[in-house]
């Protein structure tokens, strides 16, 4: 025999050996139940036995089977090429009919009539049938999904290597002539079956985020009823952290059936992230941010205590870290403070700062989005852009604006920091003032006191209010303005009115009792004694890393809403301008959003210019994913959940939403058992790296427990 050829059998017995091995891991001839006797390219039907369905510790409905040529047991060599050396991966669904079932059940009948009354007595007992017959009974069809096939190929990014076991989502071929062999997986075969992920999707995580960590989330649950003992008991699943992020990830179920529990172990599974765990990974801090709008991530609650009635918040993460400081990891802001987190960040702006009036003046229309009244909408209308400095009438105009506004600020209710500076000097005209003072009409009193307050230098606030006010109703109704605004008119070079558009409906507010009310909604988010803008710090704070959580459990909805609108808002247009400007390290963002249904876009607006939906579509490229959580798929608009990757589904309670459910993936096939599963805890996952749906009852949050990665 040649080199060459010597060569050549080497190999081909390595590549035997291998195939041989990785096989005896997914099949073993005490695992065997039954035999695949019907196919299509979507289903499958079983024949499986009685005897053997207990000797596996039984069939539950929804477990994984497979189906193969190979003998387990054969020494002979094996071609990983032969289209034989593969697996057929199936999910139980239900029972099928067999030919001889009519005449099995009237056999039953007779036979359960003879014992019917004896209760020492079964009628499959001893003696009641006979042993032939009760054989032959014992055989029934199960019917299964096909999920996809398992084969063995030489890794291309290795070839080298031994050879990998791929999957593919589909079977490219089938012998309706030809019978399978049918086997229940162990639990370390099903471990590597409900946790594969193909090389390429590990070296993509490798190459992109220098991590292909695997955390664990849980273990292998096939139905309520989840009795031990069925040899499925201790098969864990893992999810890869990397997974989420630059993703959409949606966690749907009604409430106390496990979703924020699910979400603190993702959270922490990113978080950890920033430990390594193996020499060719690095720390990777991912800045996280979660909208909490009932409090239950920023403290510590009953739910979240441990099995030793220690608190196990998610705000004290960084307690898992050696040698890490609360302030170098985790930040909590609030509307207010709490008693139980002196370090929280109050979520306050000052509305009358010149920085932050069009911030300020935007919180507020968010908030009053929804008001239709014409007033409002006008007032909606106005933004603060500074005009060009050497343009003198501009700016005239922009700062009597904005005198006006302050005055609606402090009219309805938003403290007055101490030191602002408020001048009248050159706002006011000469001609307009005098026909103020001297006017004849019903009102002349209120004219006159408003003249008198726009020429003094430094009035308050409170006075400049009532005075806007008055000067309101001045322009409307008397005939005195209109005699003075058409002299001005032809006075002036550019034929410009003295009150412009955006400072009537400024000062048309005071006109109505209830316009200064509806634009103190926003005094929440007021503070007179701050001059930083939270949001830009909760921008840095995600850039270089850490865990922000926003308790919004004291907030309107409405400012709520507008806040979170905002934040994201500035993380969007943040990520965006490193993405404009060509960096190579775009900041890695997370954003969880409780309740999405309160800042979510409801599924009938099918606008795309909502910045939620805009991230949902466009974050990936800029580096920012979002987990969201609610109670309804059918509450969420569509162009976000068709750009959902991740999904982890519990209890649903009608069958509106499963039929929603049922459009995405595998999830038609869990429908009953999404319908009549309540366990805490429950859920159907489905990852960017894991190729079918899998059934996972979730672990119990804890902080104390490092939960590591584990190679599979």
């Amino acid at each position: 025999m040649g080199i060459e050829d010597g060569l050549r059998c080497a190999i081909a017995e390595n590549t035997s050996t291998d195939a041989r091995r990785t096989i005896r891991k997914l099949i073993q001839p005490s695992e065997y139940i039954g035999e695949l006797y019907s196919i299509n390219y979507e289903t499958a039907r079983v024949i499986i036995h009685d005897k053997q369905r207990k000797d596996v510790g039984g069939i539950p409905s929804l477990c994984f089977i497979v189906a193969t040529r190979i003998d387990p047991n054969s020494a002979d060599a094996i071609d990983f090429k032969h289209e034989d050396t593969s697996f057929i991966l199936l999910r139980v669904m239900d029972s099928a009919p067999l030919p001889h079932d009519k005449e099995a059940e009237r056999i039953r009948v007779e036979t359960a009539q003879r014992v019917s009354g004896e209760t020492e007595r079964h009628w499959d007992s001893d003696g009641t049938m006979d042993a032939k017959t009760r054989v032959l009974l014992g055989y029934a069809g199960v019917e299964c999904r096909i999920i996809g096939t398992f084969f063995l190929d030489v890794n291309q990014q290795n070839p080298q290597s031994e050879l990998s076991l791929f999957f593919g989502s589909d079977i490219s071929n089938y012998y309706p002539n030809r019978g399978l062999k049918v086997y229940k997986p162990n639990s370390k075969a099903l471990e590597q079956i409900v946790n594969y992920c193909s090389a390429s999707n590990m070296q993509e995580m490798q190459d992109r985020y220098h991590t292909s960590a695997r955390v664990k989330l849980g273990f292998i649950r096939y139905a309520s009823t989840n009795r031990k003992y069925q040899q499925i008991d201790d098969v864990r699943v893992y999810i890869s952290p990397a997974d989420l992020l630059s993703q959409k990830s949606a966690l749907f179920g009604m409430t106390r059936t496990g979703k924020s529990n699910t979400t603190k172990i993702i959270a922490k599974s990113v978080f950890e992230l920033r430990k390594p765990n193996s020499g060719d990974e690095v720390s990777l801090r991912i800045g996280q941010i979660i909208f909490d709008p009932n409090g239950e991530y920023a403290n510590e609650n009953a739910q979240d205590k441990d099995g030793n009635g220690n608190p196990n918040a998610l705000k004290n993460i960084w307690q898992i870290l050696p040698n890490e400081k609360k302030e170098n990891e985790v930040v909590t802001y609030g509307i207010t403070k709490h008693p139980n987190d002196p370090d929280r960040i109050l979520m306050l702006l000052n509305f009358y700062l010149d920085e932050n009036l069009q911030i300020g003046k935007e919180i507020i229309d968010s908030i009053l989005a929804e008001d239709s009244t014409a007033y409002i909408k006008n007032f909606a209308q106005i933004n603060f852009e500074e005009p060009d400095k050497n343009d003198k009438s501009a700016t005239t105009r922009y700062n009597r604006r904005v005198l006006a506004y302050r005055s609606v600020l402090a009219r309805a209710g938003f403290s007055v920091p101490q030191g602002l500076i408020v001048s009248t000097k050159g706002l006011f005209n000469k001609d307009l003032l005098d026909k103020m003072t001297n006017s004849t009409n019903d009102n002349a009193t209120d004219y006159q006191s408003a003249a008198k307050v726009f020429s003094q230098s430094n009035p308050t606030l409170a006075q400049l209010a009532g005075a806007f006010e008055s000067l309101d109703k001045f322009i409307r109704e008397n005939k005195e303005y209109k005699d003075f605004e058409t002299a001005y008119v032809q006075k002036s070079s550019s034929g410009n009115q003295w009150a412009d558009d955006d400072f009537k409906k400024i000062i048309g507010i005071f006109q109505y009792p209830n316009g200064t009310r509806k634009i103190g909604k926003a005094r929440e988010q007021h503070s007179a004694d701050t001059s930083a803008d939270y949001a830009d710090d909760i921008y840095k704070h995600l850039i270089s890393g850490k865990l922000v959580i926003m308790d919004q459990s004291t907030g309107d909805p409405d400012l709520n809403q507008s806040s979170a609108d905002r934040i994201m808002n500035k993380i969007f247009k943040g990520n965006q301008n490193y993405f404009i400007q060509g960096s190579e390290k775009i900041p890695e963002i997370l954003v969880y959003i409780e309740e999405a249904h309160n800042i979510l876009p409801a599924s009938n607006d099918l606008s795309t210019k909502n910045i939620w939906v805009r991230a949902a579509k466009e974050g990936a490229k800029y580096h920012i994913g979002m987990v969201y959580a609610t109670q309804e798929v059918s509450s969420i608009q569509r162009n976000i959940l068709r750009n959902t990757s991740n999904w982890f589904i519990a209890h649903l309670n009608n069958t509106d939403e499963t039929k929603e459910l049922r459009k995405y993936y595998d999830f038609a096939d869990f429908e009953l058992s999404i319908l009549r599963a309540q366990d805490k805890g429950f859920l159907r996952i489905k990852t960017l790296s894991n190729p079918f749906v899998i059934p996972v009852q979730v672990d119990k949050f804890e902080i104390s427990i490092w939960s590591g990665t584990n190679g599979l």
